[in-house]
């Protein structure tokens, strides 16, 4: 193999393109691959904030929920006494009423004998006016005496 001045232009020439590409060429395309790997290396530490950020959220609502549920078995514990002591008020009440209205009928009642109570002796008593007239009437022997009362009996018992 003979070297020669052919040989050695291509050599220059070669090695000229060599520092070109790695002077010019190189850096015009390293520069976008390294922004590209800045993006992506941001967009990954991002990733990782809005992870952390969504675990933190997670964690915030898990206790926003546990806080809720705890509040409303509060309301539902305060309700359900609320409710017991309406019930109890109301059965109290209802006991209360009945005690009146058992009274007031016992009272109705009491009246109610004592007024046919009174009416009997009234009765009584006009029917022992009408016997004492009817055997006044007559002569007191024993037999009429004896059939007075017992008309005066079946008028009772008829009336």
């Amino acid at each position: 193999m003979d070297i020669n001045a052919t040989f050695i232009g291509q050599i220059i020439v070669f090695l000229i393109m060599l520092w070109f590409i790695a002077k010019v060429v190189v850096p015009m395309i390293a520069k976008p691959i390294d922004e590209r790997y800045a993006k992506i290396a941001d967009g990954l530490a991002a990733a990782d904030a809005g992870q952390k950020q969504l675990q933190q959220a997670s964690a915030s609502a898990d206790q926003i929920v546990r806080e809720a549920r705890e509040r409303a078995k509060q309301v539902d514990e305060q309700a359900q006494r609320r409710s017991t002591e309406t019930i109890e008020a109301a059965k109290h009440a209802a006991q209360a009423e009945g005690a009146r209205l058992l009274a007031a009928a016992q009272a109705e009642v009491s009246n109610e004998s004592v007024r046919a109570s009174e009416a009997l002796r009234r009765e009584f008593g006009s029917l022992v006016v009408k016997a004492a007239s009817t055997l006044v009437e007559h002569e007191v022997d024993p037999a009429t005496h004896a059939k007075l009362l017992e008309r005066l009996t079946d008028d009772i018992a008829r009336g």
